[in-house]
C-alpha cells in the first residue's frame, strides 16, 4: 500500500503529513484514533516487502528500540504488517535533526556541543546496558527538541550485542562517514 494522506494503518493510525523519506521507508506524522495522540509512523518501502532480509531488519528495529526505555531514545509504541506494508509506530519528537541544525548554523557553541554529546552518550549507555548497539549514530539520527533535549532515532541497523548479525560476515553496516573504528574493521 502506498502511503498517502488519509490512509490508515493498523485500523487506528491515520496518515496526516509526510515528515521524511529515507533509505528503507517513509516517516509520516499520524493520528492514533484509539487513544487520540499524534505519533510518527515509519512505513517500509514497497520494494523491500519481498526481501526477507529487509523485512526482518525492519521487524528487528521495532524489537530493538522497544528494549530501551530512556528519555533520550524515541519510544516505539507499535509494529504491524498489513496489505503488503510493514509499519513502525513511534513517539513523534518535536524539533529537528542535528544535521539540519548544523547545515543551517554551520557550527555550534562548545557548551551546546558538549551538552548534545553528553545527552547522546547517556542515551547510548542505556541502549548498551540493554545489550543494544545502534551502529549508525550520526547527526541525521539525533533529533533536537525545541528545549534542547536529544532523542536518538533509527535503530534500523542496530543489533543485540550477543546476537548473530542479520548481515553477511564482514559486511559493514552504517553511514561510512560516521563509522566507529570497530565497525570500519568489520566488527560489531
Amino acid at each position: 500500500m502506498r502511503p498517502t494522506q488519509g490512509v490508515s494503518f493498523g485500523g487506528r493510525y491515520e496518515l496526516d503529513s509526510r515528515i521524511a523519506i529515507g533509505g528503507m521507508g517513509e516517516v509520516w506524522e499520524a493520528t492514533d484514533h484509539v487513544i487520540g495522540r499524534t505519533v510518527a509512523i515509519k512505513i517500509l518501502k514497497d520494494e523491500y516487502m519481498g526481501d526477507p532480509g529487509f523485512l526482518e531488519r525492519f521487524r528487528a528495529e521495532a524489537r530493538h528500540a522497544a528494549l530501551v526505555n530512556h528519555e533520550g531514545i524515541a519510544s516505539v509504541f507499535d509494529y504491524g504488517e498489513e496489505n503488503g506494508s510493514a509499519f513502525l509506530v513511534m513517539e513523534l519528537v518535536p524539533g529537528e535533526a542535528l544535521s539540519t541544525i548544523l547545515e543551517r548554523e554551520g557550527s555550534l557553541s562548545t557548551d551546546k556541543t558538549l551538552d548534545i554529546v553528553a545527552q547522546t552518550a547517556a542515551a547510548l549507555q542505556a541502549a548498551h546496558a540493554a545489550g543494544l548497539v545502534h551502529r549508525d549514530i550520526k547527526p541525521g539520527n539525533l533529533l533536537i527538541t525545541p528545549d534542547g533535549r536529544v532523542k536518538i532515532t533509527d535503530f534500523g541497523i542496530a543489533r543485540i550485542a550477543d546476537q548473530v548479525p542479520l548481515t553477511a560476515t564482514g559486511q559493514v553496516m552504517g553511514t561510512v562517514q560516521y563509522l566507529s573504528p570497530e565497525q570500519a574493521s568489520g566488527h560489531p
